[in-house]
């Protein structure tokens, strides 16, 4: 998930420095939802690793 926002993020910029409005705002809206999708996801992941085994 975090990949994936990182390489949204890389075409964001470059098409910020063209000058590629569009590109650039859909861009960044797709690697700011994988990011906080990504960051639940290793939190909520985490959690569950920290509990026992249910008997």
């Amino acid at each position: 998930m975090i990949n994936l926002a990182i390489i949204f993020l890389v075409i964001a910029i470059i098409a910020g420095i063209l000058g590629i409005t569009g590109v650039m705002s859909i861009a960044m809206e797709m690697a700011w939802i994988l990011f906080v999708v990504g960051l639940i996801l290793a939190i909520v992941f985490w959690i569950i690793g920290r509990r026992p085994p249910p008997i």
